[in-house]
């Protein structure tokens, strides 16, 4: 008997963007042999594999998108589109009949085409690039969206990329040349000489995958992660869990950098102390100050709030530098960080440091504050109280606090929204009276009439009386209309025995008369207001 022939072993060969080009031709050329290809989705090009008969579709593919936590684009495996579908169970059927085996439910619905990239990633790179070109009057296919545009503009400005008419900057040119994202370039051009390593390791870092693994990944000091690939270099334990090829990649891309800046020396100690100062340069809209009142809140040069975890060793730094920012509803987590010096913040950020003194409504206190302020940009670092003056600046900041509070903010009594509600129903009940209109929203769109004056001399709200803002509202009729309000819609009225009894109103309904049955033994029928329009 003749003993069967094996198969042979299948050739595995693979097929990416980052190949050379020698290495894509042989891929594209073999044939005669018993392969498998791994590819990319760069395979749904039009290009021709010889000699594939059957395609296995995993069903996703790594596309970039902007990831709000590193605030850059980032490569993220997402569910491919149907027209991509298509693509590759087409790369079977080339030449001859095949099959495409796709890993997925039948059930479960794919999106028709896939999004332009251009509306789903970050577009500072691109901006800059277009700057250079020296016009942005370019017509795209696909439109980038103007926030993502305006965003990517403020950026470059807070890099000094750009100068104030917004035309390309030397040092935004040098950005450009060297390749990497703006915020990236912007560190390792700007770090001091004796940093400029250090700029680099923290570029590979955020550029790459966390190379800490399980539980180390949840610390949130950056400096961990640069202390961990200084003892890749030099073969020292690195005291936490790490994924080897994340932290060899990492060390690659650092000695690129290196190499392009002409830094040398990888295997020296870095400066730990400095990693937050060359973070801040390239996320100058995240450095934070701890908040005066929460050792673990910070509030972000840009305005916002940012909170510490429950496990974090940053507890207690006065400065950080945030990499990486987890969105949440009320204030972001920290997730890459690192403590800053603000002696260097002043040398780096001179024009962001700024006294100033200002008058205006607090809301909380509801008053027109004037305060002197030490700030870096929208952090306020130190605050001091001075008296107000009682001017018409201060009035018509008052004026204009109240309003935005709403007209609920006011004092309203008992007295005075009966009074409202009085004015507004003989609005309705008579129209021919021509009463004006007093209800909740008519007042807040007039209240530059009536409220700026009742504001005269004062700073606070409550230095507004019950009493004097009663009469601002009954000034909103003339003599006239007075009489024909307490005629037509009495605040009280005689009953058969002789005593005057108060008329209860509420807005949209007949008012009501709260009387002992004796007291009006005597009376034919039930009283009207309102011209006998309506019964009481």
């Amino acid at each position: 008997l003749t003993p069967p022939v094996a198969p042979r072993k299948p050739h595995v060969e693979t097929l990416h963007g980052e190949l050379d080009v020698d290495a894509q031709a042989r891929v594209l050329k073999s044939a005669g042999m018993r392969r498998i290809v791994l590819a990319t989705n760069v395979a749904e090009s039009s290009v021709t594999l010889p000699g594939v008969r059957a395609v296995v579709d995993t069903g996703l593919a790594r596309e970039p998108r902007f990831d709000p936590v590193s605030g850059m684009s980032r490569l993220e495996t997402v569910t491919i589109a149907q027209s991509s579908a298509r693509q590759r169970a087409g790369r079977a059927g080339r030449v001859a009949a095949g099959r495409c085996y796709r890993l997925w439910p039948q059930s479960q619905l794919l999106d028709a085409a896939t999004r332009p990239e251009i509306q789903q990633v970050e577009l500072t790179s691109l901006l800059l690039e277009i700057k250079a070109w020296g016009s942005s009057e370019l017509r795209f296919l696909d439109p980038p969206p103007p926030g993502s545009l305006a965003q990517a503009e403020d950026l470059l400005r807070a890099l000094d990329a750009l100068d104030d008419d917004g035309q390309l900057t030397a040092h935004g040119k040098a950005m450009l040349a060297l390749g990497a994202h703006p915020r990236l370039a912007n560190a390792m051009l700007r770090a001091p000489a004796p940093w400029r390593g250090l700029a680099c390791d923290i570029a590979a870092l955020l550029e790459g995958r966390d190379p800490l693994f399980g539980d180390a990944r949840r610390n949130d000091d950056l400096r961990v992660r640069l202390a961990a690939l200084h003892a890749q270099r030099t073969g020292g334990g690195a005291g936490v869990e790490v994924h080897r090829g994340a932290l060899a990649a990492v060390a690659q891309a650092a000695r690129q950098w290196r190499g392009r800046l002409g830094v040398k020396d990888e295997r020296e100690a870095p400066a730990l102390h400095a990693v937050g100062d060359v973070l801040a340069l390239a996320y100058p809209d995240r450095i934070a100050h701890q908040a005066p009142d929460n050792p673990r809140r910070y509030v972000l040069a840009n305005g916002r709030g940012a909170q510490l975890g429950p496990a974090s060793t940053l507890v207690g730094e006065p400065w950080l530098a945030i990499a990486e920012l987890r969105q949440d509803a009320r204030d972001a987590l920290v997730q890459r960080a690192a403590p800053c010096d603000q002696v260097f913040l002043e040398q780096q950020f001179p024009r962001r440091f700024e006294r100033r003194r200002s008058r205006g409504f607090n809301p909380q206190s509801r008053a027109v504050e004037d305060f002197e302020e030490q700030r870096f940009a929208a952090i306020v670092l130190e605050r001091r109280a001075h008296g107000v003056a009682r001017d018409d600046e201060t009035a018509a900041l008052l004026a204009a606090g109240i309003a935005a509070l709403g007209v609920d903010a006011l004092p309203w009594t008992d007295a005075s929204r009966e009074w409202q509600a009085r004015v507004t129903n003989l609005r309705a009940w008579c129209p021919e009276l021509s009463l004006p209109d007093v209800s909740d929203g008519a007042l807040a769109a007039s209240q530059a009439e009536w409220l700026a004056p009742l504001c005269a001399g004062k700073a606070r709200l409550a230095d507004i009386g019950a009493e004097a803002f009663t009469q601002a509202l009954e000034q909103r009729l003339d003599y006239a209309q007075r009489r024909a309000l307490d005629e037509h819609a009495p605040e009280a009225l005689t009953v058969p025995s002789g005593m005057r009894r108060r008329l209860a109103y509420a807005p949209g309904e007949p008012p009501v008369l709260a009387v002992k049955l004796q007291e009006m033994f005597g009376l034919a029928e039930t009283p009207r207001i309102a011209r006998g329009r309506v019964p009481v």
